[in-house]
């Protein structure tokens, strides 16, 4: 069977979503889909909207075929390391492709892009650290890194998001000297951040999710613009759970963890920076809601983006030493399986015996500190239940198998 790999979130997975994953099918000639989705928490530094079951039932409802988990130590980082170990688990599970949405939609400017940044790499990174002495957060250091050392260049832009990624999963690839070959599919309709809905049936899973929280969780507001599997997904995890998640949900427990901590316990948190547990705690003191006190920390400096993350390590107490040692590599340790197919099923059975790390469907099957990092993102995202909802949540993560569906009757078995 010819395999085609997506990285994905589905935040929640939406017509644009669908668009992508028909269109990537068409274009690789693909007979199975595996998707490497982040777990209980994204690379924004924000919680999913839903758990990673529910939104693993989303894409095995939507023409996924097989779901496995992009570990927490990957899932929460800058695009480097979340390609990386993307890349890495595609790779592990004999993917053939990938294909990724971008804004650019052209495969040869990505690779046209990455062999000029190759040639000009040591004047890129001093510009880079010359642009960051000046005081610019690393993104936009790195932005005008590029733009200025490729000014006579035809290259990606590398200000759009998707452009990012992607660059950096072409980038992974060759690093990790993989067969796969990487494909794109342009970006149609909605921008990646709109926050408003601009057409009658795509939109940004940031513009849904806006829509929800804006209207008190009126999940009608959003209907058409997700496929009917997400809608009752989405409806059955409201009625299920009280809600969607969102970072106010975890503000009481995040303000206890930084003003119950010494400055010398926060500087140990990865991220943290610079003095940036000092003005941690003083912020912390003066801010009544997440929003509140995001808006007073950010500086010019800090992307809002790079402070979330650091705030979600906070809340999982993931530490500097930890996290570095383990992803130094930038190679997954395991691939965990969250749900599949029939089709999926199949396809694993011919390749298991050749993946190169362990394939986990259950998390006692093997010891791990990159593991123990996915347990300890569950805990914290079932912080938002009250008890005995919260414990039972929290044992989800030993309990539950993957999710087996079966394509031919539509019924997750």
């Amino acid at each position: 069977m010819k395999s085609l790999g997506v990285i994905v979130e589905y935040n929640p997975f939406h017509n644009g979503h669908k668009f992508h994953l028909e269109q990537s099918k068409i274009t690789t000639g693909a007979d199975v889909v595996i998707a490497v989705m982040s777990g209980q928490f994204l690379q924004r530094g924000e919680p999913a909207l839903v758990s990673k079951w529910t939104r693993t039932k989303m894409a095995l409802l939507n023409g996924i075929d097989i779901v496995v988990e992009l570990p927490y130590a990957f899932a929460t980082q800058k695009a480097e390391i979340f390609a990386s170990g993307s890349i890495s688990i595609l790779s592990s599970l004999h993917c053939d492709t990938v294909c990724f949405g971008s804004e650019q939609g052209n495969i040869h400017d990505f690779e046209r892009t990455l062999a000029i940044m190759d040639s000009k790499k040591e004047e890129y990174d001093l510009r880079v650290q010359s642009y960051s002495q000046e005081g610019y957060s690393f993104p936009k250091a790195s932005s005008m890194a590029f733009t200025e050392i490729t000014k006579n260049d035809r290259v990606l832009d590398l200000t759009q998001p998707n452009n990012i990624l992607g660059y950096h999963y072409v980038k992974s690839i060759g690093e990790q000297n993989s067969p796969m070959k990487a494909f794109t599919i342009e970006r149609t309709s909605a921008g990646y951040h709109d926050p408003d809905f601009n057409t009658t049936t795509i939109a940004s899973a940031t513009s849904i999710r806006r829509a929800l929280f804006n209207h008190g969780g009126q999940i009608e507001n959003v209907q058409q613009y997700v496929p009917e599997g997400t809608y009752q997904s989405l409806a059955h995890y409201q009625r299920q759970a009280g809600g969607f998640h969102r970072w106010e949900d975890y503000f009481p427990f995040l303000k206890y963890r930084i003003l119950c901590s010494t400055p010398s316990e926060l500087a140990e948190i990865y991220e943290v920076e610079e003095g940036l547990e000092h003005r941690l705690q003083q912020t912390m003191k003066e801010s009544h809601s997440f929003d509140e006190f995001m808006t007073r920390l950010k500086t010019k400096r800090y992307t809002w983006t790079r402070l979330q993350r650091m705030c979600t390590h906070l809340l999982t107490n993931t530490k500097k030493e930890m996290m570095q040692r383990i992803t130094s590599t930038k190679k997954s340790e395991y691939i965990r399986l969250l749900g599949m197919s029939k089709k999926g099923q199949s396809y694993l059975k011919q390749v298991k015996k050749d993946t190169d790390i362990p394939l986990l469907s259950k998390v006692t099957a093997m010891e791990s500190n990159m593991l123990n990092m996915d347990i300890r993102a569950t805990c914290t995202y079932a912080m938002k239940f009250p008890e005995p909802a919260r414990s039972e949540w929290m044992g989800l993560e030993y309990s539950k198998p993957p999710i087996r569906y079966n394509e031919e009757t539509n019924t997750f078995i």
